[in-house]
């Protein structure tokens, strides 16, 4: 187990103010860190009827999700579950959208605050970890103080502890086993862990490391470390890159100039100079990955070799006391806003990029509280729990299934930088690992459980058991949302049993989880994925690249083709019928379908040129209208191909309850 120095939170970049409450002195559950994650764990909790407490550091609720990444990492939309999925559902509401993955920063924060006050959870926000009380394999109490360093202490006792923190603070206090950095392949029989010097996001052979070109007696250039590159596939202790996810605007009404820093210093970013010497572009978005949000603003991303990842800087965040993770959060707003100010005015930098880069501006709507700037450092990994079940890339290519999943995972297994170094006279980023081709594989329960040698009321949704490559696919915020649900749930369901969390029956777990997605008793939706439909003629070859779920069928011939899906409607009622429109190659222009309600047959037209799909998914639901369907499976959707001028999919439907039957 690694030791524990002290533990730390998210940190802000102006003063945290703590509360002057009071603690409640005993609750069901206390879920630490007001992440995406902690908000729903804590709704999930209040809406089971248990008392609970969320617990956070900050003063900002949703963590990584209203702090910058509105283009939402997802994978496939068909592991986005329950209360996860009901969150873009919710976004989606906000922008006149069935659902919505990309999204301004503010709107994702009113989104959670809108599921705490339905629920009533007590929010505790300005207070941190200090110590864990604990009796045995038993969490009694932890003990906070304020987050902004003044006098305060207080203790909070629970029945069941959830850990939703990035850094797995409550965790790691509690004495659970954990590791950081990145395992050998060897260890779980793996091909990318480990040291990986790949071509992505790399520089460009030619690329001088020296202060003096050709000099190495004048000293390397800042940012390029001292390290030697180790055998590929061994183990280490470096940790990927963080950066910030960055919202800016370009509507000048709402734009707040880029000014220098306080602390800028244009050395920092010389090697930038030297990679655009050797690759020339005019085009800032090789140097910034700027995906773009509603209303004229961005999530900006890492792009590149040399960008908004602080490669090398990080180290010892995880294990970092407080003052430590303040230090390494300030010098990353230093390195990142200096770098956005170095692009639009040094003169070294090529015009048409400054000229791209002065269209852009802090939005003034946007963090209002923190001078305009997310106080959510990106930690993209840090703790990795050495729990019941590890997790590795076995699982994400489904080599190895577990039958207990309580959540599903499906982005390409993921690693940023770790090291930047010389390589044979030139430098190298090294880390970075992009495995695409990932389909939806579970994850596991016992992975979000420590050993019940050490913990029996703990659960840890974020911060949960896996390698670092397959932790990699796992760390999106739509999976820690989903894992979340599951843990309250759990949580729940051992409270009501009097049992530890180890002893909670899995079965009837994720039985719960299906039928009651939102947690709150409403009708669940049906879904009808390709896998359950009756192909009732013509030729459909079957894909697993593209689509919603593992698969899609897509008729590719123009002799008469349909697909019929046929749900299963458990209670009577209407709904509003929904087909998934993936992206096509040589799609046809139009889509022909039939809905039979169990009385009528209506016929409907899809014509491609009125679905936009957008953001990092496969495709787009699309409303086929609202229906009265009887109970039973009279109901059917069929897909044909009649009148297709190209390829036609048919991937899956699905029926979303009208608000008269949505409550029991």
């Amino acid at each position: 187990m690694k030791k524990v120095l002290l533990v730390g939170a998210t940190l802000l970049s102006v003063a945290v103010k703590s509360q002057t409450v009071k603690l409640p002195a005993s609750v069901d559950i206390c879920v630490y860190g007001g992440t995406s994650a902690g908000v729903i764990a804590a709704y999930t909790a209040a809406m089971q009827k248990k008392t609970v407490v969320l617990i956070e550091p900050g003063n900002r609720l949703g963590g990584l999700s209203s702090g910058g990444l509105g283009f939402t990492d997802i994978g496939n939309k068909y592991v986005v579950t329950g209360l996860a999925r009901d969150f873009y559902r919710r976004i989606g509401r906000h922008y006149g959208k069935f659902e919505q993955w990309i999204f301004e920063p503010g709107v994702a924060e009113t989104v959670f605050l809108g599921y705490i006050k339905k629920a009533g959870v007590q929010v505790i926000y300005g207070k941190r970890l200090n110590r864990v009380n604990k009796t045995g394999t038993t969490i009694r109490s932890v003990s906070l103080e304020n987050s902004d360093g003044s006098a305060g202490l207080g203790h909070i006792k629970a029945k069941q502890y959830i850990d939703c923190s990035y850094e797995g603070d409550l965790m790691a206090k509690t004495g659970v086993s954990y590791t950081t950095g990145r395992e050998p392949n060897s260890r779980y029989h793996e091909t990318v862990n480990g040291v990986q010097l790949k071509d992505k996001h790399q520089f460009p052979d030619g690329v001088d490391p020296y202060i003096i070109p050709g000099k190495p007696e004048s000293g390397l250039l800042w940012g390029i470390s001292k390290g030697i590159l180790q055998e590929t596939g061994s183990g280490d202790d470096k940790i990927q890159a963080y950066n910030f996810r960055i919202c800016l605007t370009n509507i000048p009404p709402n734009r707040l100039a880029i000014e220098r820093p306080a602390n800028y210093d244009s050395t920092r970013y010389e090697l930038l100079l030297r990679y655009l010497s050797v690759k020339p572009t005019g085009d800032l978005g090789q140097i910034l990955k700027m995906d773009r949000m509603p209303n004229g603003k961005t999530d900006i991303n890492n792009q590149g070799p040399f960008s908004t990842d602080m490669i090398g800087m990080n180290y010892d965040y995880p294990n970092g006391d407080y003052t430590t993770r303040q230090r390494i959060f300030n010098s990353h707003v230093d390195y990142t806003k200096g770098l956005l100010y170095f692009i639009g005015h040094d003169a070294r930098m090529p015009r048409a990029i400054q000229q791209q880069m002065l269209q852009w501006g802090y939005p003034k709507d946007e963090y209002t509280t923190t001078g305009h700037w997310t106080p959510q450092l990106y930690v993209r990994e840090a703790r990795r729990m050495k729990g019941a079940y590890t997790m590795t890339q076995a699982n994400c290519q489904r080599k190895e299934v577990v039958a207990d999943g309580v959540g599903m995972a499906a982005y390409t297994m993921d690693s940023h930088n770790a090291q930047r170094i010389v390589v044979n006279g030139m430098v190298k980023n090294e880390g970075d690992v992009q495995l695409k081709g990932v389909q939806p594989y579970p994850v596991a329960y016992r992975s979000i459980t420590p050993d019940s040698k050490e913990c029996t009321n703990l659960l840890v949704p974020v911060c949960l058991s896996a390698s670092h490559i397959a932790y990699g696919s796992i760390r999106m915020e739509p999976v820690f949302m989903v894992l979340a649900q599951s843990a309250a749930t759990a949580a729940s369901m051992a409270i009501d049993h009097q049992t530890g969390v180890q002893a909670v029956d899995v079965r009837l777990l994720q039985q719960r989880l299906k039928n009651n997605p939102l947690a709150d008793g409403s009708t669940a939706e049906i879904l009808v994925d390709d896998a359950d439909a009756t192909i009732i003629g013509g030729q459909w070859g079957k894909e697993t690249a593209g689509g919603y779920g593992p698969t899609l069928l897509v008729n590719k011939d123009a002799a008469k083709a349909a697909v019929q899906f046929k749900p299963v409607v458990t209670k009577a009622g209407s709904y509003t019928v929904y087909f998934y429109y993936p992206r096509l190659s040589k799609a046809s222009d139009q889509i022909a379908l039939q809905i039979f309600d169990g009385a009528n047959k209506i016929t409907k037209q899809l014509w491609s040129k009125d679905i936009q799909v957008t953001g990092q998914t496969s495709g787009e639901w699309v409303s086929l209208g609202q229906y009265q369907l009887p109970a039973g499976d009279k109901a059917y959707i069929e897909v044909t191909n009649e009148g297709a001028n190209g390829a036609v999919a048919a991937d899956a439907v699905l029926l979303v309850p009208a608000t008269p039957v949505n409550k029991k």
